[in-house]
């Protein structure tokens, strides 16, 4: 098998400190928890970025700042997230785009999420691809749902993504696919040839999911967005924990874990 690229999605837009104190919400604290991460496996860094209130911003000015701290740390891909919080505009998500990250995220569906709606109409998708395009990012194709796979091969089709795609199995979130490891393998199966995914397990099944990926071949996400705990009713210390945990299974397995340079040969980025 490839060597496995692990992706720590270090913070998001829903998490709180008063869900897991040890979450990262500055530029600085987001940079050092980036830099534990890396220093324990991760390849790629998932960004999102809060404001002063500790609240979710697209504001490129918060991402540009982060990016850079991080760059200063740690050579890992730094992917930005498009997505932002649910419910904000078009214009809000796109905007940090125009700082040409590395990598950024291109969900290509609306899903229910949770008591509310991710909304991805294909104006959205093909706004976020044609400037991903512009600016030379390397998109990474969230699907929350089988019918993105579909969305996403209609864009490759219209000239918007390039093939080979990478993918981001996004798992668990009310609302979308559930997180069963038969419906792993049903989105993998459905994935175009010769494209790279990665899984990311909602809650509990962030660890199972992962497991499963590394016997699959494919790459795993974890993280504070994703799941703030280590155990069942155990906090995580830091997302380096849960990086660190991945690494170690990977190499019981016998699975080497990749550098960034590697994860930018996996992913087609150089």
């Amino acid at each position: 098998m490839e060597k496995l690229i692990i992706t720590c999605a270090v913070c998001g837009a829903e998490t709180t400190k008063k869900d897991n104190p040890n979450l990262p919400i500055t530029p600085e604290e987001i940079a050092g928890s980036a830099q534990e991460a890396a220093e324990a496996g991760a390849s790629i860094i998932h960004l999102h970025v809060r404001d002063d209130r500790g609240k979710p911003t697209m504001d490129p000015e918060v991402f540009g700042r982060t990016r850079d701290l991080i760059k200063e740390k740690t050579d890992a891909i730094i992917q930005f997230s498009t997505g932002g919080a649910v419910g904000m505009p078009l214009e809000e998500r796109i905007a940090p785009l125009e700082l040409a990250p590395e990598m950024a995220t291109l969900t290509t569906g609306t899903v229910n999420f949770g008591g509310d709606v991710f909304f991805n109409p294909p104006d959205y998708i093909e706004a976020l691809a044609r400037k991903m395009q512009e600016k030379g990012v390397k998109p990474e194709i969230e699907v929350f749902e089988p019918g993105m796979i579909k969305n996403a091969l209609y864009f490759v089709r219209k000239g918007l993504l390039e093939m080979p795609l990478h993918f981001d199995l996004v798992m668990g979130v009310p609302g979308g696919i559930p997180a069963g490891v038969r419906d792993l393998v049903y989105l993998v199966e459905s994935l175009p040839e010769g494209s790279t995914w990665s899984v990311a397990g909602i809650g509990r099944h962030e660890l199972t999911l992962g497991t499963a990926a590394l016997v699959m071949g494919g790459h795993v996400r974890v993280g504070f967005e994703d799941n703030i705990f280590y155990h069942r009713g155990v906090l995580a210390e830091s997302n380096a924990q849960l990086v660190a945990r991945i690494a170690r299974l990977a190499g019981e397995l016998g699975r080497e874990v990749a550098t960034p340079e590697e994860a930018r040969q996996i992913l087609k980025m150089t």
